[in-house]
């Protein structure tokens, strides 16, 4: 059983740690010319892999600082070390580095064997998404069933079930064959069921008339094609083709700038969310939710049924970013859908929002998610475009808890080779992103949460001294808050409940770990510090900052949180 040597105990000390030498870092000197960037690009080594660091001034003679904390001029080397690392989704990189961004896998006709998942798995995957739009019961039921066995195996790896609901879609209808549209031509749809000329075709949706006006802009498929609305009946509604293409059977269609006046949560969609309470899955996505009603009118329903599961939104309609705030403040998170929502509203504003949504989520302790097109060119294509690539990077930069891959894997030629691309990029971004010592400071914390403050000043000495966060919880309610300061190293959350084990499987930088809990603290820390390092997941003589607080004691009087750091000894 490991040793554990105990160095420090009181909490206080972390709130007058002496970090003046960390304030003599000269900050405009992280952002020099790309010239001299460049030059002074460093590397710093462990073992046979490298890691990238940025180089800063530092007033201390003979010592360099970087955003991954001090090194020596003895271990640095050269860059090409790193350029010979291998192809994109094959780079080496540090086993202490791991990825903390996770990433949602969609399930479907590529990826629904057991094999198909456990590589997946490896690749990767730290979410199944359940795509309600497509499949049946019985499919998804396969699915699940999959993913429980993959998590019954393991203490420490776990995949999560988010079961994406299909919501209000307005959909042409079956054609007999693809109608090919040219622009200038008329093309007429009509709410009569059963039409298919090659003129006109039927909706599914009885107040598409009454929705659209003369004017408005009509995508088909998220805008691969565009028709002006010419005049209107109380049954036909008259187009011109802007930008052609080809019209196959249900696709889906948008008005720019509108959202059809559907409920959010169809009669369809209280089917599936039924089937996810009698399976238990982790997370709902509800699609095209316009307010925070539907929020509360499911998770009413969801107490009712004394079901835990958590609520995402997703943003995807016009009409839900006048009610931004209190949408998100309803849900559990929030997921950033940008095709539809890139089809409602004008393409130029989805980064914006992105950028807004995510910004929302950190600031209310909520997840988010990045969706849509993130490597859509690897549905058929081996390797992603550099835009692509680029639109990971940025989506992490941002501060997103997970990104999300939907055909790529779902019905892509290139499943696995996306979810390891996703997995590279995305590690590779968060190894160049700046360590601040101290987390952003939410005076607030300090006078209304007892357990946010102790988050916060556990993500500063874990980040002072470099220590991964172990934290032991039964309602994942510690563990969340330091996800929310994202501290440098992993987070460790211990619990003796598989269903947060699960559900922490969303959160950035969390690595859940499920583990009977004994009356004896010290026995209890043991155990985890020897499961730890029995997984190579902290080494002998590593330090590792432990914390105890949160909603529900521990070994511990409510009155009295810890922060605590220790150091492993085999």
């Amino acid at each position: 059983m490991a040793a554990i040597t105990t160095i420090l105990t009181d909490a206080s000390a972390v709130a007058t740690a002496d970090l003046s030498s960390f304030r003599t870092i000269s900050d405009h000197s992280l952002f020099d010319s790309v010239t001299n960037w460049t030059k002074r690009r460093l590397f710093s080594s462990k073992g046979d892999s490298s890691f990238p660091v940025r180089s800063m001034h530092n007033t201390q003679t003979g010592v360099a600082s970087s955003t991954n904390g001090h090194f020596n001029a003895d271990k640095l080397k050269s860059t090409v070390e790193l350029l010979n690392g291998g192809a994109l989704g094959q780079v080496k990189m540090n086993s202490s580095h791991r990825r903390k961004t996770k990433i949602v896998c969609t399930i479907g006709p590529s990826t629904s064997t057991r094999e198909m998942i456990w590589k997946l798995a490896e690749a990767g995957m730290n979410v199944a998404r359940l795509n309600m739009s497509h499949g049946d019961h019985a499919s998804h039921q396969k699915t699940i069933d999959l993913v429980k066995e993959y998590n019954a195996q393991f203490e420490d790896k776990v995949i999560a079930i988010m079961l994406d609901t299909k919501g209000p879609e307005v959909r042409s209808g079956d054609v007999p064959r693809p109608i090919q549209l040219k622009e200038g031509q008329e093309f007429k749809f009509t709410i009569r069921r059963g039409v298919s000329t090659e003129d006109t075709v039927s909706v599914n949706y009885d107040d598409f008339v009454n929705d659209v006006e003369v004017g408005d802009i009509l995508l088909v498929d998220g805008g691969m094609m565009s028709l002006a609305v010419k005049s209107k009946t109380k049954d036909l509604v008259t187009c011109v083709v802007v930008d052609g293409g080809e019209l196959k059977s249900r696709r889906h269609l948008n008005v720019r700038g509108k959202s059809a006046t559907l409920p959010s949560i169809t009669d369809k969609d209280w089917e599936d969310i039924k089937f996810g309470v009698d399976n238990q899955v982790d997370f709902y996505a509800v699609s095209f939710v316009k307010d925070a009603k539907v929020v509360h009118e499911l998770k009413d329903y969801l107490k009712g049924c004394n079901a835990d599961i958590h609520v995402i939104v997703k943003i995807e309609s016009a009409d839900s970013i006048p009610n931004l705030h209190s949408i998100i403040s309803a849900s559990d998170g929030a997921m950033v859908a940008r095709g539809d929502l890139g089809a409602e509203l004008p393409i130029e504003e989805v980064p914006l929002l992105q950028e807004d949504i995510i910004r929302r989520c950190r600031d209310m302790h909520k997840p988010v998610i990045v969706a849509t097109n993130m490597l859509e060119s690897m549905i058929n294509h081996p390797t992603p475009t550099r835009a692509e690539v680029s639109d990971i990077a940025i989506a992490v930069r941002e501060g997103a808890d997970a990104i999300m891959l939907s055909g790529e894997t779902a019905h892509g030629k290139y499943p696995i080779k996306a979810a390891k691309v996703m997995h590279t990029v995305a590690l590779r971004t968060e190894s160049s992103l700046p360590l601040n010592v101290m987390p952003p400071v939410r005076f607030h914390a300090y006078k209304s949460h007892m357990g946010e403050m102790f988050a916060f000043h556990s993500t500063t000495m874990a980040n002072t001294l470099n220590t991964p966060i172990v934290v032991f919880t039964r309602t994942g309610s510690m563990a969340i808050l330091l996800s929310h300061y994202r501290p440098s190293s992993s987070i460790f959350a211990f619990t003796n409940e598989e269903r947060i084990k699960q559900r922490l499987a969303l959160y950035q930088g969390v690595i859940p770990i499920y583990m009977q809990f004994s009356d004896d603290a010290e026995e209890t820390f043991s155990r985890a510090l020897k499961l730890l390092t029995g997984k190579n997941l902290v080494e002998e003589g590593e330090f590792i900052t432990l914390v105890q607080s949160g909603a529900q004691p521990i070994w511990r009087r409510e009155s009295t949180h810890h922060i605590q750091v220790r150091k492993v000894e085999l």
